[in-house]
């Protein structure tokens, strides 16, 4: 079953397309990423998805829901954790998650369950203004896990993280999709969606580019390369597609020269920029 089903999705700002007939899908417990450079519309798709703004064309279900006709319906069964935090800094973790728990009517020993989900209940009573970026976005994921989702909108949620960080809040996200959790993951970082999707969706002007398995990506849009390193250090590339590269190698390795080989799969960030002319970042 698919928790997202979107149909040629369409919305137009003062007569210029911003989201241009998107269609995809996203099956229920996989995380899915969203990529594409600033302004390519994930934001705004983004929105539709989570029924704060109606399309202008096609159409779209979260959670079985219509996005134009059932918003209200969706925001109860999604979490969003958007770049800006939005904590109260001089109240602690756990003070936080009950404040957002009583307006929602949800009881107060669901605050300790997420505190244990993220792995923060040995932090929750310090202030969060004393806690590191990393800890503080692992409490805003857990205010969006208060009322159980069944999808998770991540936008950029490792940004700014240091390395340590951003790798914990990795491992989070992967532990929630064993779980059975949705997630709708943008992020910049190429490697990052390699690590988490299970299919991912190249977007550019309003339009998806590509859409696949991070593998399928890499191997239907880049090249497949032998790195062999020679005795004296030098290099050699050469391409699995051709022929006349697969005789060097038998000759290379006949003649005792190798030292190492190494194989050198395309990476997403090669791909998006064979598909787009341009870098993530821009």
């Amino acid at each position: 079953m698919n928790a997202i089903e979107v149909e040629r999705l369409s919305r137009t700002f003062y007569g210029k397309r911003v989201v241009d007939e998107l269609t995809f899908s996203v099956r229920e417990g996989e995380v899915f990423g969203f990529l594409g450079p600033n302004g390519a519309g994930k934001t705004t798709t983004i929105r539709m998805l989570t029924g704060q703004l109606s399309p202008t064309g096609g159409r779209a279900t979260v959670a079985g829901y219509d996005v134009a006709r059932q918003a209200q319906r969706i925001k109860a069964c999604i979490g969003v954790v958007f770049e800006e935090q939005n904590l109260y800094e001089r109240s602690s973790g756990r003070e936080n998650l009950r404040f957002f728990a009583s307006l929602y009517g949800i009881q107060s020993q669901r605050v300790e369950q997420v505190l244990e989900q993220v792995g923060m209940r040995g932090r929750a009573a310090d202030r969060v203004q004393k806690l590191s970026n990393g800890m503080r976005q692992r409490l805003v994921i857990a205010r969006a896990l208060l009322h159980t989702p069944r999808v998770l909108f991540l936008d950029e949620p490792t940004r700014g993280l240091d390395p340590v960080a951003a790798q914990e809040i990795r491992a989070l996200v992967k532990t929630l999709a064993q779980q059975g959790m949705t997630v709708f993951l943008t992020t910049h970082y190429m490697e990052e969606a390699d690590q988490l999707c299970a299919h991912v969706a190249f977007l550019d002007r309003g339009r998806i580019l590509a859409l696949d398995t991070p593998e399928r990506l890499k191997v239907t849009h880049g090249q497949r390369t032998l790195k062999v390193t020679r005795q004296d250090g030098s290099d050699v590339v050469l391409s699995l597609d051709r022929p006349a590269d697969g005789q060097r190698l038998g000759e290379l390795a006949a003649s005792g020269e190798i030292m190492t080989v190494h194989s050198a799969e395309a990476s997403l960030e090669e791909v998006f920029i064979r598909l787009t002319g341009r870098r993530l970042s821009q």
